[in-house]
């Protein structure tokens, strides 16, 4: 999906100027940070990797759900909105295989969570954006949806994310449309989707199981794609299927010849 230019045509030309500049600085900024906050897994799952358009920029106007690229690789992501009930167990087998995964966080998540903020940031994860309260952006004006974007990045700087902080944003249910994405790309941020959520989500009330999250997972391998899967559990529960799934999936991945990469190798122009 392409959308329309990030500037509109009928805003001053200062106006214009400015938020090009706002724009490549940004560039420039998340990729030093990105940089220093992936030293904590130097060398792990962050070797150059063949990527067509690299930079910030060339993820505008595109909800992006698989990486540019033929290499065999993937790049692992986690929503978090519930609780933190699964993170122990992800962030020891991630460590354990050595591969770096971007969290998205809704700002009162963040809020309600910082010590997780700052745990997924020490142990040289990235953080992105998944909204401040997790709406059907559809359902809001756009002051609202600028809002849940700029409330979230907030959230997320004061409860300690720092250089871990990505300019990268999911949308709640992933809900896309073109004006939606020119919109949280004028703010700095690109749109990061998944080729395939494993679902485990649902839990066992929604008819999921281990097994078949893995395949789910497995099903949609293939060089660029982008899993999502989930820290928490909805409505007070605490069994994360997608903590079960993961070692199975890193492993299977690893035995199909691919490596897990992180998605801010994607920043550096």
């Amino acid at each position: 999906m392409r959308s329309p230019s990030v500037i509109s045509e009928h805003r001053p030309r200062a106006r214009r100027l400015w938020k090009t500049g706002a724009v490549l600085s940004a560039v420039l900024l998340w990729a030093a940070l990105a940089q220093s906050s992936a030293a904590g897994l130097a060398g792990v799952g962050t070797a150059a990797v063949a990527v067509e358009g690299r930079g910030l920029e060339a993820l505008f106007g595109s909800e992006n759900r698989v990486i540019r690229t033929s290499e065999r690789v993937i790049a692992v992501t986690f929503n978090a909105a519930w609780n933190d009930a699964g993170l122990d167990s992800i962030l020891d087998d991630l460590a354990r295989r050595r591969a770096p995964a971007t969290f998205f966080l809704t700002g009162d998540f963040a809020g309600r969570h910082p010590a997780v903020v700052q745990r997924i940031a020490a142990a040289g994860h990235g953080l992105g954006n998944h909204s401040f309260s997790h709406p059907h952006f559809e359902d809001l004006t756009a002051a609202g949806r600028q809002h849940e974007v700029t409330a979230a990045d907030r959230a997320l700087r004061a409860a300690g994310a720092g250089p871990a902080l990505t300019p990268f944003f999911r949308f709640p249910y992933s809900e896309t449309s073109p004006t939606h994405i020119r919109e949280v790309n004028a703010l700095g941020f690109a749109d990061i989707e998944y080729t395939a959520d494993t679902n485990g989500w649902k839990g066992t009330e929604g008819g999921m199981t281990v097994d078949r999250a893995v395949e789910r997972a497995l099903d949609a391998v293939r060089p660029g794609a982008i899993l999502q899967m989930h820290v928490g559990a909805s409505q007070g529960r605490t069994e994360v299927i997608d903590a079960q799934a993961l070692p199975r999936i890193l492993d299977a991945c690893a035995a199909r010849g691919y490596r897990v990469i992180d998605l801010r190798t994607l920043l550096t122009p």
